[in-house]
C-alpha cells in the first residue's frame, strides 16, 4: 500500500485545512484508513480513522466537533476536514492503512499504530504534510 498525504499548510487559528490521502495499492478487501499527527518533540498520536466497509468514524478527543473525516471509495481518497483550527494542532499529519479484517477496534488499533516506528515499518506511512497554525 502507498500513500501520499497533501493539503498542509499555515493557516491562522480559527481556520481551516482539508488534507488529502491519496491511497493505492489496495487490495479488493476492505480497509481503515486513519489519520495521525506528530508534533515537535512529541510522540506520534491517532487523530481520526474511518472504516471503508461501512464508513464508521473514530475521533480523538481533542478534535472531535471540529475534524470530519471522509473517503472517496471511487478515488481511493480519505479527506480529514479540520476546522476551528487551533495552534495545538500544529504537526506533520500522516495516513497509514490497515486491513479492515485486522482491526477490531478502531480507537486501539490507532494507538498501536502511531507506535509504528517509520524506521522499521517505511511501508505503514506516506511522507506526511506540515500543518502550521498560527495564534
Amino acid at each position: 500500500v502507498q500513500l501520499v498525504e497533501s493539503g498542509g499548510g499555515l493557516v491562522q487559528a480559527g481556520g481551516s485545512l482539508r488534507l488529502s490521502c491519496a491511497v493505492s495499492g489496495l487490495t479488493s478487501e476492505d480497509y481503515v484508513i486513519g489519520w495521525f499527527r506528530q508534533a515537535p518533540g512529541k510522540e506520534r498520536e491517532g487523530v481520526s480513522c474511518i472504516r471503508s466497509s461501512d464508513g464508521r468514524t473514530y475521533y480523538t478527543d481533542s478534535v472531535k466537533g471540529r475534524f470530519t473525516i471522509s473517503a472517496d471509495n471511487a478515488k481511493n481518497t480519505v479527506y480529514l476536514q479540520m476546522n476551528s483550527l487551533k495552534p495545538e494542532d500544529t504537526a506533520v499529519y500522516y495516513c497509514s492503512a490497515e486491513r479492515e479484517s485486522l482491526v477490531v477496534v478502531l480507537g486501539s488499533w490507532m494507538v498501536v499504530r502511531a507506535r509504528y516506528d517509520p524506521a522499521r515499518y517505511p511501508g505503514a506511512w506516506g511522507q506526511g504534510t506540515q500543518v502550521t497554525v498560527s495564534s
